[in-house]
C-alpha cells in the first residue's frame, strides 16, 4: 500500500512539473531587461553581388589530389627522420593557389607554440599508400624553424565562418 502510494505521488509531482513547464509564459515579458533575439536585420546577409553569377562547375578529382583536411594536422619530419613540427593551416590566394602552409613549431598543450608561415614547395607532401597515410617532409631543423620570423593570427584570420 505504501508503495502505491508513493509510486502515485511521484506520478503526480511529474506530471504538474510537465504541465507548468508548458504553461512557462514568454520570458521577454517576465523580465524586460532581457533582449529578445536578433532579427535577421541584425545579422550579416549575403547579398546577390557576393554570389557568383556563374553556376557551378562539378569537377571529377584525381587519386593524386589532396584534401586540406588530409594536409592538416600532419608532423613534419627532416632527413634524419626527427618531427620538426606541424602543419596547422593551409594559406590561399584570392585565386584559390595554395601560397603557404602554417605550421607549429614547439611547444606543449597550445602553450609556446611558434607559428611560421613557409612556402609550399619546401613541404614535400605525399600519400604512403602502402601504410595508407599521408606523409610531410622538409629540408629544416627546429631551430630553425624556431628562430623563424613568427606567424601570428590576427584580423581576418581570425573572423568566424558565416
Amino acid at each position: 500500500m505504501r508503495t502505491l502510494f508513493l509510486a502515485a505521488a511521484a506520478t503526480v509531482a511529474l506530471a504538474s512539473a510537465t504541465a507548468m513547464a508548458q504553461n512557462a509564459s514568454d520570458t521577454t515579458k517576465a523580465n524586460p531587461t532581457m533582449n529578445p533575439p536578433a532579427t535577421t536585420a541584425d545579422t550579416a546577409k549575403t547579398t546577390a553581388a557576393d554570389v557568383p553569377a556563374k553556376g557551378p562547375d562539378f569537377i571529377n578529382l584525381q587519386n593524386s589530389d589532396m584534401l586540406s583536411s588530409n594536409v592538416v594536422g600532419l608532423d613534419i619530419y627532416n632527413e634524419q627522420n626527427n618531427d620538426i613540427g606541424k602543419i596547422q593551416d593551409v594559406a590561399f590566394d584570392s585565386s584559390m593557389k595554395i601560397t603557404g602552409y602554417i605550421l607549429s613549431v614547439g611547444g606543449f598543450l597550445g602553450m609556446g607554440t611558434h607559428y611560421v608561415a613557409v612556402d609550399p614547395g619546401a613541404v614535400s607532401i605525399k600519400y604512403d599508400a602502402s601504410n595508407k597515410v599521408w606523409r610531410a617532409a622538409m629540408n629544416a631543423t627546429k631551430d630553425q624553424l624556431k628562430s623563424a620570423p613568427e606567424f601570428k593570427y590576427g584580423g581576418q584570420w581570425t573572423a568566424s565562418r558565416s
